[in-house]
């Protein structure tokens, strides 16, 4: 009997392997049909059968009696067998070594399957491989934006990026050139990126002429041919809609943030809030005061609104006005058409948006006070609250005067109760048992608690 026949027999005599280790089998999925040993990879199956049950083997080695069907395998039989070399290491803690790299993957795959031994330096986050933690460094931690903008601090991979961001975003190109044949190919090739298509009826420019007309189509002409079918809300384009459709009536939030539990939509609102509020990044800073900010589209909105006090948005049903047509439109739903759409799963309270409910949930039933005053033991759910009591109690701030009375208010919101109550008359909250009035509803439910 020879060595291939005694090793089918030794296969075939173990039940042919009918009670073979489970957990193995899980990852071993290719089964020899002869002596049902199963292995991770086809290619190995395939040579097993060939090799264990019937093909020849031409290729002896000269040192022992093993012989070969291949003389790439004789030669790897060589170099491991007989002269010992193993050049593939296992780079995680068991450091095994192997002569193919096959066999390391191999390896890595069964042993080290749900180990992760790879830390980052900057976070806690741990990988299966170094190549992972490398692609996430790369990511998160921009170790490879070596190219930093002088003007905004923001930083690129390349330099080729960093000219083009300070050409289309600061309108000026850094670069300085010596010969004049240079600086005519410099700008057909890099500064014809500028934004030469600008809008007749705005100050906005564009770099290509399609998105200018999508511009006036959608903004000046006020064209929004995709309809939604579950609402009524319209989009210029047909991938809006599609985006719409998914994550408002579907639910869908695809981008998961890898460092939080809080998901999103889309995937440049991912990469905003990572580098925002995890990376603490706020590239633009404000000329008028010391406040800065994450997105540009949020610094133009606090000049708007806080510098140039503009609030261009009026409610039609009342007299109050917003910086943001959302918030007129929040404002519109709950205040005047009474909209409660989010409702508690823990008690019966409702609210009409859904950031409410989450404050809710989050400081009632979780009982959640994350920001502390470093003046005094009180705690506060939100930070604005924290930033309102500090300056109203601590520093004593009372910027809000009324220009009827001499009285002046710490916050807004008290200077407009105070004028609504005392100066107009305005009690909109009436008890339904007593039909006493009330200025704040907060003051009626007391009424309520203690009275009836």
């Amino acid at each position: 009997m020879d060595k291939s026949e005694k090793k089918s027999n030794e296969f075939v005599s173990r039940d042919n392997r009918s009670k073979y280790d489970n957990v193995v089998l899980n990852d071993k999925q290719h089964v020899c049909d002869i002596c049902q040993e199963a292995f991770t990879l086809g290619s190995s199956m395939i040579t097993h059968r060939n090799t264990i049950h019937n093909v020849q083997k031409n290729f002896a080695c000269n040192m022992c009696d093993e012989k070969f069907e291949f003389r790439s395998h004789l030669s790897r039989h060589q170099i491991s067998e007989h002269k010992g070399r193993k050049d593939f290491v296992c780079d995680h803690q068991c450091e095994k070594k192997f002569v193919k790299k096959s066999s390391l993957l191999t390896h890595q795959k069964l042993v080290h399957k749900k180990r992760k031994d790879f830390s980052c330096n900057k976070c806690e986050r741990k990988f299966e491989n170094k190549s992972n933690l490398l692609k996430h460094k790369k990511i998160f931690h921009e170790v490879f934006k070596d190219y930093l903008c002088e003007k905004c601090a923001k930083r690129f991979g390349n330099k080729q990026s960093l000219l083009l961001h300070i050409n289309t975003v600061h309108d000026q190109c850094p670069k300085q050139i010596e010969s004049k044949s240079k600086v005519n190919r410099h700008q057909t090739t890099v500064q014809e990126i500028r934004k030469d298509f600008a809008s007749n009826k705005c100050e906005k420019k564009f770099r290509k002429q399609a998105p200018l007309l999508f511009h006036q189509n959608t903004v000046h002409e006020s064209r929004k041919d995709y309809a939604c079918d579950k609402c009524e809300r319209k989009f210029g384009k047909k991938s809006h809609l599609l985006d719409h459709q998914k994550i408002i009536h579907e639910g869908r939030k695809d981008y998961a943030c890898e460092r939080c539990e809080k998901k999103f939509g889309y995937k440049h609102t991912l990469f905003l809030h990572q580098k925002v509020i995890h990376e603490g990044r706020k590239d633009y800073a404000c000329d008028k005061c010391e406040k800065k900010f994450g997105t540009k589209h949020h610094l133009l909105f606090h000049q708007k609104t806080v510098h140039e006090g503009r609030k261009d948005y009026a409610c039609g049903k009342c007299e109050k006005k917003f910086g943001q047509k959302s918030n007129l439109l929040d404002h519109q739903k709950t205040v005047h058409e009474l909209c409660k759409d989010f409702a508690c799963d823990k008690c019966e309270k409702k609210f009409g948006l859904k950031h409410h409910l989450l404050f809710h949930q989050k400081t009632v039933h979780e009982g959640r006070k994350d920001y502390a005053c470093g003046k005094c033991e009180k705690k506060f759910g939100q930070k604005s609250n924290l930033l309102d009591h500090q300056k109203t109690v601590h520093e004593l701030c009372k910027d809000f005067a009324c220009d009827k009375c001499e009285k002046k208010f710490g916050r807004k919101s008290h200077l407009f109760y105070h004028q609504r109550t005392l100066h107009e008359g305005c009690k909109d909250f009436v008890c339904n048992i007593c039909e006493k009035k009330f200025g704040k509803k907060s003051t009626l439910t007391q009424h309520q608690k203690r009275m009836h």
